[in-house]
């Protein structure tokens, strides 16, 4: 049972608590994000020395190491992105308007550079791992990319929850291409996908695996099953900010804001997104 149980904890500690880390160095002063940006590359180049290292490791602990490390390679991702340093060459709001091929394009300026930096990304980790018998990280990076981009385009099309609470200040001109808050024809094919992929992965555990890839799938598959909480949050009535309560006692999104021109009002990185 054991090695069903320690992989569920095991990844639902290291996406709750890396989320939250990544939110609490968003929240905060500006002045630290050097620091934290220094700290997330150290994280980056020891996912990618785990992801080289356990590339034929096929034990059990290969499978957990292989898929931190996976998750360590796309939270300098993530964190990059909030920071602020990595985004796109459009960093201001869209003209209040806009809509149509226009407006789906300067969407995808406004995060060009971070789409760039998930390729890259993307390129590392399948040469680090390319050849081995352990493909957890890789296919860790996977599952996260197509979920967040598949987040994203559920908020560009238009969601009840937008998660705009968790944007920080230096990125709420992003709120701008958000669409309306109503549910949108993809997110029904979305869940309907990654809950098919969900299945998928029951139906390799089901067929006896060696105990490596029980580890493995089983990772995967709650991996999954977070992203389609996460997605599911976008339409519930609840307030998915409780589950990281604890990193907001040095929130400085509290603080005043200048209104930005052409800004859309608040009714999201996700985060999901994080995660």
């Amino acid at each position: 049972m054991s090695v069903y149980v320690l992989p569920v904890l095991f990844t639902l500690a290291l996406w709750w608590g890396s989320t939250g880390v990544i939110l609490k160095l968003v929240r905060l002063p500006r002045g630290s994000f050097p620091v934290s940006m220094l700290g997330m590359t150290v994280v980056l180049f020891a996912g990618l020395q785990g992801l080289w290292s356990t590339r034929a490791d096929v034990s059990v602990g290969g499978a957990f190491v292989a898929f931190a490390s996976g998750m360590g390679v796309w939270a300098w991702v993530e964190t990059s992105f909030l920071l602020g340093y990595v985004t796109g060459p459009l960093r201001q709001p869209c003209e209040a308007g806009c809509k149509g091929p226009n407006h789906f394009w300067h969407s995808v300026a406004a995060i060009l550079w971070h789409e760039v930096a998930i390729a890259i990304g993307m390129v590392l980790v399948g040469l680090l791992t390319r050849g081995g018998a352990n493909d957890v990280g890789w296919a860790t990076f996977m599952l996260l990319w197509i979920m967040r981009l598949s987040a994203k385009l559920n908020l560009f099309l238009g969601v009840p929850n937008r998660g705009e609470q968790f944007l920080p200040p230096h990125l709420q001109y992003l709120k701008s291409f958000f669409g309306a808050q109503r549910i949108n024809f993809l997110f029904p094919v979305a869940v309907t996908a990654i809950t098919a992929l969900a299945g998928w992965l029951i139906a390799q555990l089901a067929a006896n695996p060696s105990e490596f890839q029980v580890c493995g799938y089983t990772l995967l598959l709650t991996l999954v099953l977070l992203a389609l909480v996460e997605h599911w949050f976008m339409v519930l009535p609840w307030d998915s900010e409780r589950l990281w309560q604890w990193q907001q006692s040095t929130s400085n999104f509290d603080r005043p804001i200048v209104k930005q021109q052409n800004a859309v009002p608040p009714p999201m990185e996700a985060s999901s997104a994080s995660r």
